[in-house]
């Protein structure tokens, strides 16, 4: 959600009782090593939902227009649960798109009945995030246990099942005391643990949104929707800028510096330019924390290739 005051066009009051819109935002995701680049920021008023076809497939079609049209056959969207309608998916599976899909799944009273039925047996050991059995987390495969004939051909729905950390408050969704969540994918192929490991990552779009807001998506300042609309250009293309400057220029935990940090230890050193012997040279405080970190990422990027 962005606030803003009452007089922007087209803003509504929002499911938090404060007043703004409810953009929508599709990120190529970098993998853990590096940062999430924007592919698309959909304006829309407070008043859209969550879960609405027409925006998922709109803001899809936008992201996939920015990538290599040699890659637009191996991409795999993740959404949370408001991806999971027949709409959307229906429009992912169209076979001119060939898009693959691992997308979050609303917990239905059939799904609880279908959880409660799963043999002991049949729960598999999750994974952590290093690809090791975690304690206390299966899933399980329902696709079988639910009516899924008025979904696309194909589509599988695992649930992940886990002991709620000391203190966590159980959801009306959870059942037997376990925490619950599930998710569907096309993937026919994979063990089931693997293919939930594979959907979990779809979390770090959380991240990016969080890097979005601390770089002008948390308030719109314009007072048109079209206005706005530019603004909302401008916030992806200066996360663009942050995530490709730190993929080329950044090794190691650097690559991972959120917009904050990037502004306390890089872009606020003091500098002078210095010209002498035909020459321009950039001079930074010796005991600055992090000049080593500045220099060697000037380095590598005049070390790309021009053209």
């Amino acid at each position: 959600m962005n606030l803003c005051e009452l007089e922007k066009q087209e803003a509504a009051p929002t499911w938090k009782k404060s007043f703004g819109f409810h953009p929508l935002a599709a990120f190529a995701d970098h993998g853990a090593s590096g940062n999430g680049e924007p592919l698309a920021i959909v304006l829309r008023t407070s008043s859209a939902g969550s879960n609405t076809a027409a925006d998922h497939i709109e803001t899809t079609r936008l992201a996939l227009a920015q990538l290599p049209r040699h890659l637009c056959r191996r991409v795999l969207v993740r959404t949370d649960s408001g991806g999971g309608t027949h709409g959307f998916l229906e429009w992912l599976t169209a076979p001119s798109r060939r898009l693959h899909y691992s997308v979050g799944m609303t917990i239905t009273e059939d799904m609880q009945d279908a959880v409660l039925k799963v043999p002991a047996g049949s729960w598999t050991p999750a994974y952590d995030g290093d690809g090791q059995v975690r304690d206390g987390a299966w899933v399980a495969d329902i696709t079988g246990m639910l009516d899924l004939s008025s979904w696309p051909a194909g589509m599988r729905v695992i649930v992940r099942k886990e002991r709620p950390h000391p203190g966590a408050q159980l959801r009306f969704t959870d059942v037997d005391g376990h925490r619950f969540t599930a998710f569907a994918t096309d993937a026919k192929k994979g063990q089931l643990a693997d293919l939930e490991l594979r959907h979990r990552p779809r979390a770090r779009c959380e991240d990016r949104i969080r890097n979005a807001k601390d770089t002008g998506l948390r308030n719109l300042p314009l007072k048109g929707f079209a206005q706005n609309q530019v603004w909302c250009e401008i916030v992806a293309l200066a996360c663009e800028l942050l995530a490709w400057t730190q993929l080329l220029a950044l090794t190691g935990a650097a690559r991972r510096w959120e917009p904050k940090r990037l502004r306390l230890r890089l872009f606020s050193v003091a500098g002078r330019l210095a010209r002498g012997g035909r020459r321009l040279r950039l001079r930074l405080a010796e005991h600055w924390p992090w000049a080593v970190d500045i220099t060697a990422a000037i380095a590598r990027l005049q070390a790309i290739p021009s053209g």
